[in-house]
């Protein structure tokens, strides 16, 4: 039982490290100006020292939960990032009814089953494959 539990939270912690990293942090990077643009249209505070921590967040973090170093850190800290970028880049219900408002709810109720999984995953030891810096 012990071996599935350790496949089974290496397997998660790369899926939701991946998600972070390749889907989050490298396109902000590469698309800097864009999402500047884009976080600004959102009324996000403070837009590029937002965007910078954002993707600096993002790198480390989703890099510490796939390697097991401090992950239990590193997934509270995404999930409080999450939270922030629901409040800011998903506000549905600031949105007219529509297609877009329909699309920003499903984003918003999508980040909040990727914070609960943040938040059990920052509650719970990363496993027999980590670095284990808790």
């Amino acid at each position: 039982m012990t071996y599935l539990k350790d496949i089974n939270l290496l397997i998660g912690r790369i899926i939701i490290g991946i998600y972070f990293l390749i889907f989050g942090a490298i396109p902000k990077i590469f698309r800097y100006e864009y999402m500047h643009n884009y976080m600004s249209e959102h009324d996000v505070p403070y837009t590029h020292i937002a965007l910078i921590l954002t993707i600096i967040i993002q790198c480390i973090c989703s890099i510490g939960i796939i390697i097991g170093w401090h992950s239990k850190i590193s997934a509270f800290v995404l999930a409080l990032l999450t939270i922030m970028i629901n409040y800011y880049m998903h506000n549905f219900w600031d949105m007219a009814a529509g297609i877009d408002q329909q699309h920003e709810m499903q984003n918003f109720i999508k980040n909040v089953g990727i914070f609960a999984g943040l938040l059990i995953l920052s509650a719970t030891q990363p496993g027999k494959y980590s670095l284990k810096s808790y």
